[in-house]
């Protein structure tokens, strides 16, 4: 699957099939839920299940009733949702998830090579168990294990017979047992629980106190076809139907109660990720119909046999006995004394004195020489094996002393099938270990039964000669050679691995690819195409014309994009002119400087040059010259103080008539908001004068409005506004121009209002004036003060005012005072060391990057940084900013301060420029670009990683972690979110040694502004009469606002098992509350000291570093009293939840009493129903002034829905509501007799000019034209019907002109956005996620940090580092991927430094327990892969060999496999490594990929280019090189056969591409989606020959990777493999030796000898059977072998045929509908496959040298979404006038990224010929056929290039690859017409 960060929001790459495939029952959506649906089903005579037929016996006594019931439990699970996820990464972090014991059974008891009959191999299945439990303990999963006794027939697979259940249960049992025994040693964190129903109160007590995130299991689907020994083929309806109605039942109930479920099958290991499907429902309270339910008693049913056999066990107190010895006594006693019916009496004791002989041997033969045939065994033995696996379940259940603490826990190994009934057909005589465990055995049966029995006359003698275990599978010598290879710089690190050379052991090369070869060594012997180059033409200059316009129009939109960046006060920044050489100081200390007030950095340069002046006197001449100057700079200073002076006067005097205007406004909020606008704008030299008085002005502004309403008697409701007071007080004080007036009524506001003390002033050095205003104070109202004690107020309100520096300094190098951590950041960047910053959002990253440039620009013209980000989206912002800030004059030309650099647009040249921002996979191609090698890849100086965490990703993680590993100079990695810092940072730190720089990892763990949680209540009714108007004032946070209910964190911690996450924020006012909720609560047992009483352990004046320290401790009581059964911890939690859990809801919300309201009432019955309850909630955050607001959603289309709701509700009531009726008419009649009026004007007007008026009534020339002014003036002139009236809009028309919105909306316009999501902008609501336009995304961004727009509806991507600081963020709605991750991420976005002094973060349509969950959550340990992909190896090759073995690629080389710790993560073996290296080599050397020393061979660089497809590019090349692709492709010629040829083409490439999966229970209902579909849904077979070509390469790659693991177990590997994966128990003896009892198969060597109990050996089927079960110790990594597993046979889950059906019919809604892609994710699908055939296309090209190209073509090549959308941008910038808006462009522009393609054209698309001339450049008939050349260019894409050259080459044996280029290019044509059709 493709590895492009297209779909960068966490939405899955897979979609599996949804509900709605049945056509014929309607759209779920309209379903209320499961009981109509089956109603529905039944008297119709619709959605017949299939197994009904393959199970039903023709008998009518089945209960009609139960038949339906089941029905209906089918199709209500076939509509559950389900998407594929890396559980780990995107999903569960380290939540805890629940295990179902049996479905974990299952699936490890559903393996094909475990031996359960004949045989019984119970080691095995416990492996298996182990195995798997141990994939997910090492890759960070955190889960228990749950069995329910209900369940424990559902373990069984549909395989097995009921003769042999008693077996799967006695595995079972002893399973439970084993494991709730070992595992507490073993891994205390993996519990192991049993209950007897999940319906039982234990369980859901358990579940209350466990707070699961979701359940794993199973739900009884099967592979289509899956081939087993016993059976030959299970087809998935012969399923036993109980067992899948049984565990979906199950999986919809817990559902039903809120739950995810991920399922068992399909679990796929992948690297360090976990990746399977987890299915929700769309409706959970409709999941399940009351139907469906059982109770207890109907789930338990009959309960398990057990027998108590404590009495016995007593009797053998004196016998040491391990479990396994003890059971077996047990049971033979009582099989001897109950016979079990079907074993011949005559033929028992011996049989049991064979069983016990077996038991003996368990310990005492080694598990390597347990490797029998499989055989029947003799008489009766069948038998007594089964009654023996029934009698021990029933003991085992009853009887609680076989497996415990004091005894040998053997219990998973207390039966071996294949050996007992090997012993029975002939057994040997014992060893003498055997013979005494044996007796000892044989002593307790005849204690217990009274029976004894005696083994010499029950045993056969073995004849000499007949013991197998002598014989070795070893492989010869020739079988583990290797081909020849060696290369002067890989040969070092490869020393280690030493291997048998032999150059013929690739075998004779077949018939078809020696036919390739021989075509392709004509190929590369034929020459390039000449390229002349020769005077421009006309054509070249117009293209010239048009690329020069394109660049100036982006320059232009780019800097307004800048300014909306840098605009957070109100003006826009000029960049810095940067000089070489002229850096700033790096010492970490400015002299003199120590007070904050003084933090200024201009101000250490007068200090310099005062004390540069202190020098003294100097005698003669030189004295006198001396005094000369003193008098003259004194003069100088005489005159400058006289025009400061009259400067100060001025400035004061336009304070005043500003005041006055003011003044004028009577409503205070107003006048504070307007003064504080204008204070934000105020120059320097003004604020040097003015600032504290306007200051003050503000204060007044506040305080004026406290005064009424203590007036009013409000005071308790608007006692916030006082902090406010407090805060604005304490910044005159810090402000400049303070005057004693100012400071004397800040002392007399903090007297009157009793608040806390400010900084004071000594008055007698300030100067004095007259104020512009009457200050409020004194007032004449009595009693302002605050009525509360000096800390209760600053804790409670004054929080986020409070000073909260960290250690903040004045430092040189920084125009602000960086705090500690800040600084020692700085001190590594001069240092030149590599720094990894781990900081929240809104702690103060942003400026790290940008001090790092700035080293880089004043340090030489050539040095480069990198700066790497995940989005497209970021790249813009970072780059924008950079051209905000910085500018530069070069020597010489082709030089920039900045360059962009994506796939698909480039901005500036990338190699000339010095901060180059791009994304990951592009800084992979350059790196690895050889023509970079000696030139650009040398300079690069420093490389940024922005998101540094992305390396968690599935998808694209591997990319950071090559990158990361390759990087050639010092780094940043930059996060707010890694959850283990410091191993990730240890792993860092190690990486950057082996290329010899030092790194250091700072952490600050503190947010600057703190978050406030809510979860919303929606009414129950709501009746819209319009927009509230914002009645709120000084109030940050949204108490007393209804709906939304206060979340404590604390409150939220209800889950003790998971204690207080590290990063739980406590603000001030939580602190507060904590303490008295603690101290009420306290017992003598659990006191709370007296040392955390704030009023002691605070100081007079709050700081944040003060409550920080003080949180801490409180905390740390916290964990004390969590950590405690006994303490007040429940009760605490009950205290703080305070209105958390209140479910009251106001009865109905109206948002204006209009007295003619034609308002409906909307009825909220369904409290999660987004479309209903948002805009409720906007409307009440409008009124608290609580807007701007993103409202984070994880569906695309969600997110669409969501906006488009919205904005038809506010449309329907402004029609409804005010344009409508007599007033709107009778509106519209003055509106046009206004615009008749202008015209009748406007035509006197033009009279007047030519002549006087004759009419004596007409008036004077001076009263038409007062008449026309006032006309001009009028209200009419803005007016609009169209436009949003107020209070039916969330737009804040202040924050931007008219002419400039009607400008954005021109520009959507042309690129054809659709009209609503306009609209939805001009109401100020908008859309941004990954999958909208471009230009519209930016647009988005720029109008909301106008704050023009106030409602922004994302998903994830924005919280990417995207500057977009809002007051509020809402999670509207649940989701998977709403983890804890992305639940930082994104509310981090509030309350943004420099923003807000607080932010809000509101819950909408989530659940309570969700929230918790998400305020309690640890954020996930990242994890690495493997990082030495093939592909990598490949383009390491390339690099070398094309640089000519530069001094960049050998140090890039060694670097990299010089890493101590390669996979992050993961095993650090170096040998290992270095082996599997070697053998991804010797792959590459058997596919003609690579030379004998390293050179690249044939097809190589077309297989490096698709890289991003890692596996999938083998496979490809496996089909080209064995000639496929050139039968195929030759019938082409026949133009009857091209359609289907086609076809067939697109077929393979579906199974090779973009595969995704269907889940395996979706072939069941096979006839319900495809037949009402044009979809065929399932992938059908490819071609015979196509899969033959690949079967075969996955078997020599598996006889590659066989190799590897032969040889390094050879070498490396000396220890046994007898200890279980998990608990680490050993099996069988220690002791190599001759066993003559037994005679074994050949010992394995290289798969498990646990998994080789079964009888498998040496031979694996395919990749999968060999990474599954090889033997520890070695490391194989299944994701990183390069093959494709082919369809049906070699895998379980069966391919989506979406990209088939796409091609075919092209209908996005039946993909949708059917096949089951979530429509948000179809786009960047198809984009990725386009991609990908416009890379195979260029590379052949390339190869056939058709074209001048480079090893850098690659970027330029792009999926046909990206080359639309490029030349939607480019047709745009062409329509625009050069002369008008290039000249002076408009604010609206924004940062269209366009690609500079000037140099030289994209190599998949060749312009079509323009016949007009230069001259008419501009005309409307050129632009017309621009058009139309564009979409034409565009549809024949590459075939036109190839053309005459492509006839021209020589013919005869080359026809082949020309053939297969055609055919490419034919289908890439087809599949991009339907594409286009898409967004036509």
């Amino acid at each position: 699957m493709s590895a492009l960060p297209n779909a960068a929001e966490g939405a899955p790459q897979t979609g599996d099939l949804p509900d709605e495939w049945d056509a014929q029952s309607g759209d779920d959506d309209d379903n209320d839920g499961n009981v109509t649906s089956t109603t529905k089903a039944q008297t119709t005579g619709e959605n017949v299940d299939e197994d009904e037929v393959a199970n039903s016996d023709g008998s009518s006594s089945e209960d009609e009733e139960t038949k339906a019931t089941d029905q209906g439990v089918l199709n209500s699970y076939r509509r559950l949702l389900s998407r594929r996820v890396d559980l780990v990464g995107d999903y569960a972090g380290d939540e805890l998830f629940i295990i179902e014991g049996d479905s974990l059974l299952l699936r490890c008891f559903s393996d094909v090579k475990l031996d359960f009959n004949p045989g019984f191999q119970m080691l095995h299945a416990a492996y298996n168990v182990e195995h798997l439990l141990h994939n997910l303990v090492t890759r960070k999963c955190n889960f228990h294990v749950v069995f329910f006794d209900s369940n424990r027939t559902l373990c069984m697979p549909p395989t097995a017979s009921e003769a042999d259940k008693a077996k799967f249960l006695l595995t079972r049992m002893a399973l439970i047992q084993h494991l709730a025994l070992s595992l507490p040693k073993s891994h205390p964190e993996v519990v192991v629980k049993s209950f007897e129903s999940y319906a039982a109160e234990p369980f859901n007590k358990y579940l209350a106190l466990t707070g699961p995130y979701f359940l794993m299991m199973h739900d009884g689907a099967y592979p289509v076809e899956q081939k087993t020994k016993k059976s030959p083929l299970l087809t998935a309806e012969a399923a036993p139907k109980s067992q899948r109605v049984a565990l979906r039942r199950m999986i919809l109930q817990f559902i039903g109660r809120g739950y995810n479920i991920a399922l068992m099958n399909g679990l796929e290991w992948r690297d360090t990720k976990v990746m399977t499907i987890v299915l929700e429902a769309r409706h959970r309270a409709t999941a399940i119909g009351s139907t469906f339910q059982l109770s207890h008693a109907e789930l338990v049913g009959s309960r398990p046999e057990a027998v108590d056999a404590t009495d016995d066990i007593q009797k053998l107190e004196d016998v040491e006995l391990s479990s396994r010895e003890l059971l077996a006594v047990l049971v033979v006693s009582r099989i001897l004394q109950s016979p079990p019916t079907g074993v011949d009496a005559s033929l028992l004791a011996k049989l049991c004195c064979l069983y016990l002989l077996h038991v003996a041997l368990l310990s005492d033969v080694p598990l390597s020489k347990r490797r029998l045939a499989s055989t029947s065994g003799a008489e009766g033995a069948q038998q007594l094996l089964r009654a023996a696996a029934a009698i021990s379940t029933a003991l085992l259940a009853g009887t609680g002393g076989v497996v415990s603490k004091g005894r040998v826990n053997d219990i998973v190994d207390c039966v071996d099938g294949r050996l007992f009934l090997h012993l029975s057909d002939a057994a040997g005589a014992p060893s003498g270990k055997a013979q005494a465990t044996l007796d000892k055995l044989l002593k307790g049966v005849e204690r217990l039964a009274r029976k004894p029995l005696d083994l010499d006359e029950k045993t056969t003698p073995r004849k000499s000669g007949t013991n197998g275990t002598h014989a070795s599978q070893k492989r010869s010598k020739d079988d583990l050679a290797v081909l020849p290879f060696s290369n002067s710089v890989f040969d070092p690190h490869l020393e280690p691995v030493r291997l048998h050379i032999d150059d013929t052991v690739a075998g004779q090369q077949t018939a078809q690819n020696h036919r390739i070869f021989q075509e392709l060594t004509h190929w590369h012997n034929a020459k390039k195409p000449i390229i002349v180059k020769g005077p421009l033409t006309k054509e070249d200059q117009k293209n010239a014309f048009w690329a020069a316009k394109r660049e100036q129009l982006f320059m232009a939109e780019m800097a307004k994009y800048a300014a909306s960046l840098t605009n957070a006060v109100g003006k826009s920044l000029n960049p810095e002119a940067i000089i070489v050489g002229a850096s700033r100081p790096t010492s970490k200390t400015a002299s003199g400087i120590t007070s904050p007030a003084d933090s200024d950095v201009d101000t250490a340069a007068p200090q310099a040059k005062a004390g540069a002046m202190k020098k003294g006197p100097s005698g003669g001449k030189t004295a006198q010259k001396n005094a000369g100057k003193q008098a003259m700079l004194a003069k100088i200073a005489v005159d400058k103080a006289k025009k400061e002076g009259s400067a100060s006067d001025k400035i004061v005097g336009a304070w005043h008539l500003v005041c006055k205007g003011l003044e004028l406004d009577k409503e205070t909020r107003s006048r504070f908001r307007k003064t504080k606008d204008y204070v934000a704008n105020l120059q320097s030299t003004s604020r040097d004068v003015l600032e504290a008085e306007i200051q003050l002005y503000m204060l007044n502004c506040v305080l004026q409005y406290w005064i009424d309403a203590v007036r009013r008697k409000e005071h308790s409701r608007r006692i916030e506004v006082t902090a406010l007071i407090w805060h604005l007080a304490g910044q005159v004080m810090r402000s400049k121009g303070l005057t004693k007036t100012v400071a004397n009524n800040v002392e007399l506001t903090i007297e009157a209002l009793d608040l806390p003390a400010v900084p004071k002033a000594s008055t007698d050095t300030l100067s004095d004036r007259k104020m512009a205003y009457t200050f409020a104070l004194p007032s004449k109202v009595d009693s302002l003060a605050v009525k509360l004690s000096s800390k209760e107020f600053q804790l409670t309100y004054c929080g986020p005012y409070m000073e909260r520096s960290f250690d903040s300094r004045p430092d040189p190098r920084v125009e602000f005072n960086p705090d500690g951590w800040q600084r020692k950041v700085l001190d590594g960047i001069d240092a030149n060391q590599s720094v990894f910053v781990v900081a929240p959002t809104s702690a103060g990253k942003t400026f790290i990057s940008f001090y790092a440039m700035r080293k880089i620009l004043e340090a030489d013209d050539d040095g480069v940084l990198v700066y790497v980000a995940p989005t497209k989206a970021l790249v813009n912002q970072i780059a924008a900013e950079i051209q905000a800030r910085y500018s530069k004059k070069f020597k010489y030309g082709g030089k920039s301060v900045w360059a962009i650099h994506t796939r698909d647009y480039r901005i500036n040249n990338p190699t000339g420029c010095q901060i180059l921002v791009t994304v990951p996979h592009v800084l992979q191609i350059m790196l690895l670009a050889p023509s970079n090698a000696n030139g650009w890849a040398s300079r690069v100086r420093r490389i940024i990683f922005d998101e540094v965490h992305s390396i968690g990703q599935a998808e694209d993680g591997v990319v950071w972690e090559q990158l990361l590993l390759m990087a050639p100079c010092p780094i940043i990695a930059l996060s707010a979110t890694v959850g283990n810092p410091g191993d990730f940072g240890g792993w860092l730190t190690d990486t950057q040694k082996a290329i010899g720089i030092d790194l250091i990892t700072v952490q600050h763990p503190h947010r600057y502004s703190d978050l406030r949680k809510y979860y919303y209540v929606p009414p129950k009714q709501f009746v819209f009469d319009g927009i509230p108007d914002r009645t709120s004032f000084g109030v940050l946070g949204l108490e007393g606002l209804v709906g939304f209910n206060n979340v404590h964190p604390v409150g939220a911690l209800v889950d003790r098992s998971r204690g207080v996450p590290a990063d739980l924020g406590l603000e001030p006012r939580d602190c507060f509350e904590l303490w008295k909720a603690m101290t009420k609560l306290q017992t003598t047992e659990h006191p709370v000291p007296a040392e955390l009483d704030p009023a002691k352990v605070l100081p007079a004046v709050c700081r944040k570093i003060d409550i920080l320290n003080w949180e801490k401790n409180l905390k740390a009581l916290l964990r004390e009293w969590l950590a405690d059964e006994d303490s007040p911890y429940e009760k605490l939690i009950k205290e703080l939840e305070g209105s958390f859990r209140n479910d009251d809801r106001e009865e109905k919300q109206t948002t204006q009493a209009l007295d003619d309201s034609s308002a409906s009432t909307v009825n909220i019955n369904d409290q999660t129903d987004l479309a209903k309850t948002t805009l409720p909630m906007l409307c009440r955050l409008h009124a608290h002034d609580a807007l701007p607001a993103i409202l984070f959603n994880y569906d695309r289309h969600q997110c669409e829905k969501l906006c488009q709701t919205v904005l038809q509700q506010l449309q329907d009531a402004e029609l409804a509501q005010r344009k409508s009726g007599p007033k709107w008419e009778k509106t519209l009649e003055r509106w046009e007799a206004w615009k008749k009026m202008q015209l009748k004007n406007a035509k006197t007007m033009a009279s007047g000019k030519k002549g006087k008026l004759q009419d004596e009534d007409s008036g004077s020339k001076l009263d038409q034209q007062r008449d026309a002014a006032d006309a001009a003036s009028s209200q009419w002139e803005t007016f609009s019907p169209d436009a949003p009236i107020d209070g039916f809009h969330f737009a804040d028309y202040t924050r931007v002109q008219l002419s400039e919105l009607q400008i954005y909306i021109g520009q959507l316009g042309k690129r054809n956005i659709i009209q609503w999501l306009i609209d939805a902008l001009q109401r100020g609501i908008g859309v941004h996620h990954a999958g909208m336009n471009r230009k519209y995304r930016q647009v988005v961004e720029i109008l909301f940090r106008k704050g023009f727009l106030r409602v922004v509806i994302a998903t994830g991507t924005l919280a990417l580092g995207i500057n977009m600081p809002c007051k509020t963020v809402v999670f509207s709605g649940d989701s998977v991927f709403l983890t804890a991750l992305n639940y930082r991420q994104c509310a981090g976005r509030a309350g943004r430094r420099g923003f807000d002094l607080l932010g809000n973060v509101v819950f909408q349509g989530v659940s309570r327990e969700k929230v918790c969950r998400l305020i309690s959550s640890r954020l996930p340990d990242l994890n690495g892969h493997f990082p030495i992909t093939t592909t990598l190896v490949l383009r390491l090759f390339t690099l070398l060999h094309e640089s000519k073995n530069s001094k960049y690629a050998v140090g890039a080389i060694n670097a990299l496999l010089s890493q101590p710790r390669l996979y992050m993560g993961g095993p650090s073996f170096k040998d290992q490594t270095m082996h599997h290296l070697r053998f991804s080599i010797e792959y590459l050397r058997r596919q003609h990929l690579l030379s004998a020393g390293g050179a690249p061979l044939n097809f190589a660089g077309l297989v490096s280019h698709l890289y991003f497809t890692e596996n999938s590019a083998f496979a490809f090349h496996a089909l080209l090189k064995e000639g496929f692709f050139h039968d195929l492709c030759g019938q082409m010629k026949e133009k009857e056969k091209e359609k289907d040829t086609v076809e067939t083409l697109m077929l393979v490439m579906a199974h090779l591409f973009n595969r995704i999966f269907c889940r395996q229970s979706d072939v069941e209902f096979r006839e319900k989606v495809v037949k009402p579909s044009s979809s065929m849904v399932f992938l059908p077979a490819m071609p015979k020959k196509a899969t033959e070509i690949l079967r075969l390469h996955n078997q020599q790659t598996l006889d590659v990777y066989r190799t590897y693991v032969e040889t390094f177990v050879d070498q490396h590997v000396k220890h046994d493999d007898r200890k279980l994966p998990l608990t680490g128990i050993n099996a069988g003896s220690d002791v190599r030796g001759d066993n003559s009892t037994i005679d074994a198969l050949p010992a394995v060597r290289t798969r498990s000898p646990f998994v080789a109990l079964s009888g498998a050996g040496d031979e694996f089927d395919n990749i999968h059977d060999l990474c599954l079960s090889t033997r520890d110790g070695v490391f194989l990594e299944e994701a990183v072998i390069p093959h494709v597993s082919v369809y049906p046979d070699e895998m379980e889950l069966p391919l989506n045929a979406w990209l088939l059906d796409f091609f075919k019919h092209g209908d996005v809604m039946t993909i949708e509908k059917a096949n089951g892609i979530r429509r948000s994710d179809i786009w960047f699908l198809l984009n990725d496959f386009s991609l990908v055939l416009a890379t195979i296309i260029t590379s052949l090209l390339n190869f056939m040298k058709l074209k001048e190209g480079t090893d850098m073509d690659m970027l330029d090549v792009m999926g046909d979404l990206d080359a639309h959308d490029e030349a939607e941008d480019n047709e745009v910038a062409a329509a625009e006038d050069t002369t008008s808006e290039m000249s002076a462009p408009s604010a609206a522009d924004s940062a269209v990224v366009l690609p500079d393609r000037s140099t030289r054209p994209a190599p998949t698309k060749k312009a079509a010929k323009k016949t007009e001339s230069w001259e008419d450049a501009a005309d409307v008939e050129e632009d017309t056929q621009r058009k139309e050349d564009r979409r034409a260019a565009h549809a024949a894409k590459l075939q036109a290039e190839v053309g005459e050259t492509l006839e021209a080459a020589a013919g005869g044996s080359t026809e082949g690859l020309k053939d297969v280029l055609k055919a490419f290019q034919k289908l890439h044509s087809e599949f991009n017409a339907k594409f286009r059709a898409m967004w036509a």
